[in-house]
């Protein structure tokens, strides 16, 4: 497969019209649209009292059912816990109640795995595989009728499930996929193997993505099909294990001649990515959720350590060098839940599309959820390396610092790694000037269509750049009611945030003028401008929930001083973002790592030893029966 080949498939797997407003969208075009999240959304009574009574029952559940040392020193989630999580209802929180589910809210099931990922993140691992992107999703958004009646009720009490794409051999470049559906009468045979299977060792339900080839009146294409764990042919043949997460069921999934009916195909042939991002767009904001529960509890440790450890003749966290990882952590825990809490109400009220807001609060929630852990291990000092197990063992707090920090890494690599993430963004934000320019800076295009695309590009550009120039951010009274009479004052940031959305599309617009069809090539360049994209979204989603509290009456000047402390801190990360669009070392570090790669530096590496063997960097995935027993567990 070649690399034009797997950018077409790539393309064609996204959802290439814009339906719906979009705030994310805007901000990457220089507008910043306070209208579209601000008045902040709400649910209704009804949602919210369903919501906050399952929440209650969780919590309690939380403390009284759930061992997490256990899970961590036995790496397994024990089976009366799981059954225990059926009974409660947790496995159907975004099922709908016809279904036999709850129910429940994007805002109350993503408080749910905040709550439950302080206390057990692969619990809360478990439930979002299951429903953020397993089964149930993908057949609520594109499923039939017949689907649902089947399926549901099962993933709602019964049936765990998983979502099968990624193969060894084949990671964020689906075009390289493997696994085979092949077409036999009423039914598909599907071989290949699939790793990373999370839940896919303990479920009794999969989604699994197969390219079914062309002809004989087949589309062909990657599609996905509803699999049972239990049929002819699947074998789960390892149980993976990882430095965090202990107590998934993550596994390696082999089909050897598995038989699936027609009716459990999931959508048209060829419809299996498209499905598989569409099913992301909220999906995603699962991941973030968890990274919010983890920061809550990162600050609350923070606290209690820095007020009871003494140094110096004070405590630790009256040091200036200490206070300022603490005040990091409680702004960018209370900007995190912002970006969470707004993302998941727009996603509930749906009158936005919000693909490119939750994958940002992945990309975002993943990377400050890591830097809040390895803060908090700092903080604790040689207590944060050490385990709890040991802290207990020495008479002290069972403090899991290092767990935490161990669990949280996978978040960077997880339903896209942060370079993934960075180009799948970047792609959105400037999907408008390719819809106008894309033939005009493409190198292939012939000229007749590059004139075309010329004048296109040209009456678009005439109307939006002048746009760029002035705006609200630059009147001095712009959105006055974010600095009520007694409280900091967030509307100049605001105003901040809005200077900069056009700046950073004039920067898009520079970067697309010297570089044209070698952008994509730019990594570092976009990853950059998606940064600052995250930090003004995650900015203006502070400052919009910090007002919502005020007029709630809930916390509203602590509310509106934690939105400035993070703004504050968020506008040094973006001056420097900036800087490092035109001024940076990328020209030379490609060449360093072409010269790595070409083996010029291979005398660095002398003097040690690789204890890792010479064994193979991918695992034979040749297509063919089970090499071993299965160790499929499917907890009932």
């Amino acid at each position: 497969m070649s690399e034009r080949e797997a950018r077409q498939v790539a393309e064609a797997a996204r959802e290439a019209t814009w339906r719906k407003p979009s705030f994310a969208k805007e901000l990457f075009l220089g507008r910043f649209r306070l209208d579209l999240i601000h008045p902040y959304p709400a649910l209704s009574t009804e949602s919210v009292q369903r919501g906050e009574e399952f929440l209650a029952k969780l919590r309690t559940f939380c403390e009284t059912k759930i061992d997490s040392a256990r899970i961590e020193r036995e790496a397994r989630i024990p089976d009366e816990t799981i059954n225990d999580l059926k009974e409660l209802g947790a496995l159907g929180m975004k099922i709908g109640t016809e279904y036999g589910g709850l129910g429940l809210s994007q805002v109350h099931y993503n408080r749910a795995l905040a709550l439950v990922s302080s206390v057990s993140p692969a619990i809360a691992a478990l439930l979002s595989a299951h429903q953020s992107i397993g089964v149930p999703q993908p057949l609520k958004m594109f499923g039939t009728q017949e689907q649902r009646d089947a399926f549901l009720p099962r993933c709602a009490r019964t049936d765990i499930s998983a979502f099968l794409l990624t193969e060894p051999d084949v990671g964020s470049d689906p075009a390289r996929l493997a696994t085979t559906a092949v077409p036999d009468g009423e039914d598909y045979v599907l071989d290949g193997v699939k790793l990373w299977t999370t839940n896919g060792v303990i479920a009794g339900l999969l989604v699994v993505m197969a390219r079914v080839p062309e002809g004989d009146g087949h589309k062909g294409g990657i599609t996905a099909f509803v699999v049972e764990a239990a049929a002819d042919g699947v074998t789960v043949e390892n149980r993976n294990a990882f430095m965090g997460l202990r107590g998934i069921e993550n596994g390696v999934t082999r089909f050897h001649r598995v038989r699936v009916p027609a009716r459990h195909r999931i959508g048209p042939e060829g419809a299996g990515l498209k499905i598989a991002l569409t099913t992301l767009n909220t999906g995603r904001l699962s991941l973030p959720a968890m990274c919010v529960g983890t920061g809550k509890w990162c600050l609350k440790i923070a606290r209690e350590w820095s007020a009871a450890r003494e140094q110096w003749g004070k405590p630790i966290g009256r040091h200036e060098a200490v206070g300022s990882k603490i005040a990091f952590i409680a702004a960018t825990t209370f900007a995190l839940e912002a970006v969470v809490d707004l993302s998941s109400h727009m996603a509930d009220e749906d009158h936005n599309d919000i693909r490119i807001e939750a994958a940002l609060a992945k990309l975002y929630g993943s990377e400050m959820g890591w830097l809040m852990a390895d803060e908090l291990v700092q903080l604790r000092g040689g207590r944060g390396f050490e385990t709890a197990a040991s802290l207990t063992a020495r008479g002290e707090r069972a403090v899991p610092a290092e767990q935490v920090l161990r669990d949280l890494r996978i978040n960077r690599i997880f339903e896209g790694s942060t370079e993934i993430m960075h180009l799948l963004i970047a792609r959105e934000a400037v999907d408008a000037h390719l819809s106008v320019a894309g033939d005009l800076i493409a190198p292939d295009t012939p000229l007749r269509d590059k004139a075309k695309a010329g004048a296109k590009a040209g009456g678009f550009y005439a109307r939006w750049l002048p746009r760029l120039v002035t705006g609200a951010g630059q009147l001095p009274r712009s959105y006055a009611q974010f600095h009520p009479p007694g409280h900091r004052d967030l509307a100049s940031h605001l105003r901040y945030v809005e200077r900069c959305a056009r700046k950073l599309a004039r920067s898009t617009f520079y970067g697309m003028s010297r570089w044209q069809g070698r952008l994509e090539t730019k990594q570092g360049f976009l990853g950059r401008i998606v940064d600052i994209g995250a930090e003004l979204f995650a900015m203006s989603a502070a400052c919009v929930r910090a007002e919502r509290l005020r007029l709630d009456g809930a916390h509203g000047a602590e509310a509106y001083r934690l939105a400035d402390a993070f703004c504050q801190q968020s506008r040094v990360r973006v001056e420097e973002l900036f800087g490092r669009l035109w001024s940076n070392t990328d020209a030379l570090d490609r060449t360093v790592a072409s010269d790595v790669l070409g083996g010029s530096y291979t005398w660095v590496e002398e003097g040690i030893l690789d204890p890792s063997g010479d064994g193979p960097w991918i695992a034979d995935a040749t297509p063919g029966p089970a090499r071993v027993p299965t160790v499929h567990r499917p907890v009932r």
